[in-house]
Parts: C-alpha cells; sequence; structure tokens
C-alpha cells in the first residue's frame, strides 16, 4: 500500500470516485490496519493513539462543561451523562462522543443509526456518512437517552454502504470513520460539522490555525482548565 500511495491519491483527489469502486479497486484499504497506515501517510498522525489520548484527556472537563448546560439540550445531555462508568473507559468514551454533538449544537439523527440484527440494513442506503449500531432481536429496550452500550457490533456506513461492519464499539467506528474520510477525501457530514471540526483540530491537532469561533471558545475553555 505505500508503493501505490502515490497513484491511489491522484486517483481519489482527482476523480473523486464513489466509495463502492474504491472498495473493488482498494479492498485493503477498508481494514482497521491500512485506515490508521493511509491516514498516517496523509496526515502524519498517529489516529489511533492521539484519538484516545486527547479523548481521555479532554473528558474530564468536557463532562463538566456539558453538566453545566442547561434548558433542553442540558437535560438531553444529563440522560446520557448520568450513566457513565468511570471503570469502563469504552462506555465513557462512547458517551462523552454521543453526546458531542448535542453539547456544539450539531444534529447527529441521520449519522447515528441503530438497527436489530434481523435487519437487512435498507435503513442505511440513504445515509452518506454515519455510524449503525447493530443490537440483537432480544436486546432489552434502550434507556431513557437511547443508548445502545453493548452492542453486537457497529458498522461504519459510507454512502449508503456498510464498509466496516464487524467493529466492537463507538468509539472505534468513529476513529476508523474519521480515518477513512481523510483515506478518501470525503466531506464532513454538514449535520456534524463541529463534532468533525473538534476531533480534527482539537483532538488530532490538525490545521488549529483556522478554528471556527465556537471551537475556538471550547479550545479556550479547555486549555484554561
Amino acid at each position: 500500500m505505500d508503493q501505490t500511495f502515490a497513484l491511489r491519491r491522484k486517483e481519489i483527489v482527482e476523480e473523486q470516485p464513489p466509495v463502492s469502486r474504491m472498495v473493488e479497486r482498494w479492498p485493503a484499504l477498508f481494514t482497521e490496519t491500512q485506515i490508521y497506515d493511509e491516514f498516517s501517510r496523509v496526515a502524519s498522525k498517529n489516529l489511533r493513539q492521539q484519538f484516545y489520548e486527547a479523548l481521555d484527556r479532554h473528558t474530564p472537563i468536557l463532562i463538566q462543561m456539558m453538566k453545566s448546560k442547561r434548558g433542553k439540550v442540558g437535560q438531553s445531555l444529563e440522560g446520557f451523562l448520568h450513566q457513565i462508568d468511570t471503570q469502563n473507559i469504552t462506555v465513557t468514551r462512547t458517551i462523552v462522543l454521543r453526546c458531542l454533538p448535542m453539547f456544539l449544537g450539531d444534529d447527529d439523527s441521520e449519522f447515528c443509526r441503530t438497527c436489530f440484527d434481523s435487519d437487512n440494513g435498507e435503513d442505511s442506503a440513504h445515509v452518506p456518512v454515519g455510524i449503525l449500531t447493530v443490537i440483537p432481536e432480544d436486546d432489552p429496550k434502550p434507556n431513557a437517552a437511547g443508548l445502545h452500550l453493548h452492542p453486537s457490533i457497529v458498522a461504519v456506513i459510507l454512502e449508503g454502504d456498510l464498509v466496516l461492519d464487524d467493529l466492537s464499539s463507538y468509539p472505534e467506528a468513529f476513529c476508523l470513520l474519521f480515518g477513512l474520510v481523510y483515506a478518501l477525501h470525503l466531506d464532513y457530514p454538514r449535520s456534524m460539522r463541529y463534532s468533525f471540526e473538534f476531533i480534527q483540530k482539537i483532538l488530532l491537532d490538525i490545521g488549529q490555525n483556522k478554528l471556527s469561533p465556537k471551537m475556538q471558545t471550547l479550545k479556550n475553555a479547555l486549555m484554561s482548565s
């Protein structure tokens, strides 16, 4: 994959092929190891390490800031935050990442999808970029916040197709999805623009010289705490 990077990158940037064609042309690119390697080639960053280290570092302050929210947003956030389990880092990461869109004013209704393992996936056919949480038929009803913290599998959706469908957690899926967005030169979903900007510019320290006003305010708050 190293030797073909220049050719692949030229094709992706200049031709902007559909994701389905990239899956056919470069199937190895849609594996965990190669996603991380490709991100390193494109952005010169260790995606997995920096994503999790920065997320964990900022989590205590983010939780404090989220808990200070008032009104309907604050109530919705509280429904998620009270389930944080300090003994389970995956649960904590999942909840913080699920809270992030609400906290930043994004809309994750199309991005975060849920289905039973007996479904055929048609519900995701029109999702351009998203994460699908798959739960068993006999799964108990979600809690009041609508969270399923122990899914059967989690999948990554790109242009209506499940390009990764054997992941174990929401944080893992989000990290790999972000890597694929870079690897395939895709646009961020508009309804999640601030969440993706947060990951790019604050967690991964890419393009910090062009922060939006909202992200600059958040960065200042995180750095001063």
